[in-house]
């Protein structure tokens, strides 16, 4: 199979066997770099495909979107053959989001990008940092969370029933009847979670608060740079004084100090 890796032109690819083909080149370069025993680290691919509505059946063909695991397959005969030794029970994930995810690595000629998650070594670590509540009006202006906390679920309603019928709790919640601007904050907007792998707090969005739904954006504050967390898979490393704008109008702000 792998005659589909030899060098061709830079034009896109206009059938589904060259889609596949593109994508599958891509893996095994980026896999080709964990080669070494790094394999073992990879906890996961993520395979984003933004393209336009008339070419969505040539890649969902292309991935084998209806056979569950035959496109993880061979991906795992590529990992096999540079023996790079992937754990058992990587993930392999294909999505079609609205906007590629600035983590996504693009794939040239393609409307596609890849994202691998890496599991790095164990960092054991605890901390306790504060969420200050600088616009909208929530339940409390400063919320103190721990490492031990588990998931800290952000959104409107302190208790709150979601799509599926079952009820999720708030720890961090900004009532509907509270200020106008509440009722562009989902119900499962959001939630922070501690990493203990690299030692931070991490910040996702949930389903209530991705496109087309609704919004979660994250300004760094070293870097004073603006991200849209669109994935409920790709979380933001909180660092101080971060800010996270919920919806249209609330905002919260993370630091460790109290």
């Amino acid at each position: 199979m792998f005659d589909i890796f030899k060098k061709g032109d830079n034009k896109p690819p206009q059938d589904v066997k060259a889609v596949r083909a593109a994508i599958l080149s891509f893996v095994k370069k980026e896999l080709q770099k964990a080669e070494g025993g790094e394999g073992r680290n990879i906890k996961g691919l993520y395979l984003y495909i933004v393209c336009a509505d008339n070419e969505r059946h040539m890649y969902e063909a292309a991935v084998y979107l209806d056979e569950a695991d035959r496109f993880k397959k061979d991906i795992q005969k590529i990992a096999d053959d540079y023996a790079l030794d992937l754990p058992d029970g990587w993930l392999m994930e294909t999505t079609f989001p609205a906007e590629m995810p600035p983590e996504a690595l693009p794939i040239k000629g393609l409307d596609a990008g890849l994202f691998i998650r890496t599991k790095e070594n164990t960092i054991q670590k605890s901390a306790t940092a504060y969420i200050k509540v600088l616009a909208g009006v929530a339940e409390k202006k400063v919320y103190k969370i721990n490492s031990t906390d588990g998931k800290v679920n952000i959104g409107r309603e302190k208790n709150a029933q979601v799509n599926d019928g079952f009820f999720r709790t708030n720890q961090i919640a900004f009532p509907g009847d509270k200020d106008p601007g509440n009722k562009y904050i989902s119900r499962q907007h959001a939630h922070i979670e501690w990493n203990n792998e690299n030692g931070c707090f991490m910040f996702f969005a949930d389903e209530g608060g991705i496109p087309p739904g609704n919004k979660v954006k994250v300004r760094s504050a070293a870097t004073e740079t603006l991200n849209k967390l669109i994935s409920t898979q790709i979380g933001h490393k909180l660092d101080e004084g971060d800010q996270v704008i919920l919806g249209e109008s609330a905002v919260i702000a993370f630091s460790y100090k109290g």
